[in-house]
């Protein structure tokens, strides 16, 4: 129904899909502008940088395509509206993702995989069968976990009602994140999103195996390939709290 009613207006369309582009683009454009100042950045040269840069963008503009509407369940709440989905034969989390389902959001995805073809064709990489695969795994399983962190955000919104800036630090902040090389920031930050919320299973460890890097955590080789199995066991905690949020829910008394 959503996209629909979206592509009634195509221009109106078009203008919202290059608006959300260029607006995505701004975060490429202040990487650029720092690499006419240097030549590496953290050790990392600028197609090095928009490799990592392109995977968490397409992962994320993936997630957000799909949940990224998971930030109204607060107001829902508030509102009393929740009652509304409940009582459809749908499962819940179906419909709160396809709410206002934003078919503009393409705009974000396109725009990260023009930068990541671009730092492929400017990288010198030996590729392998192994390192072939390992992209689009690493886009997936990237998304998949973005996904995760939508619906542990979403589901802490059924107690604390107005925490949708909470998620969007986990969610639009780790996209930002993830967009600098891990040799920039402190060991302490690099540990906390590898054991804690791991989003660096989304791009950094994946991306040292393609690139050829180590790990400055100095982690088995064999991480590298975790990603899809990170993914998993993200969303079993999620489902488990979206779940409790559900059977937590008392509507508004309305």
């Amino acid at each position: 129904m959503w996209v629909r009613s979206t592509m009634a207006y195509r221009t109106s369309f078009v203008m919202m899909t290059a608006g959300n582009f260029l607006g995505s683009g701004l975060d490429f454009a202040g990487i650029l502008i720092m690499f006419s100042h240097i030549d590496v950045l953290g050790g990392f040269s600028l197609a090095e940088v928009a490799f990592l840069y392109g995977a968490t963008s397409v992962s994320f503009g993936l997630a957000d395509l799909l949940l990224g509407n998971m930030d109204r369940v607060g107001r829902r709440v508030r509102d009393g509206t929740m009652d509304t989905l409940l009582v459809r034969p749908v499962p819940v989390l179906a419909q709160v993702a396809a709410d206002r389902f934003a078919l503009r959001r393409l705009g974000r995805v396109t725009q990260g995989t023009l930068v990541l073809v671009w730092s492929l064709s400017r990288l010198d990489i030996a590729w392998t069968p192994v390192r072939l695969l390992l992209v689009p795994v690493m886009l997936v399983s990237g998304a998949a976990i973005y996904g995760a962190v939508f619906v542990a955000g979403a589901a802490f919104q059924f107690w604390a009602n107005d925490a949708s800036e909470v998620q969007n630090a986990f969610t639009y902040g780790g996209a930002t994140l993830l967009q600098y090389p891990p040799t920039v920031f402190a060991t302490e930050l690099v540990r906390g999103v590898t054991f804690v919320v791991p989003l660096a299973f989304v791009n950094w460890l994946p991306a040292q195996r393609v690139l050829g890097r180590d790990d400055p955590l100095g982690l088995p080789g064999w991480l590298d390939f975790a990603s899809p199995l990170v993914a998993l066991a993200c969303w079993v905690p999620a489902a488990l709290a979206w779940r409790a949020g559900l059977r937590g829910y008392r509507s508004t008394g309305s």
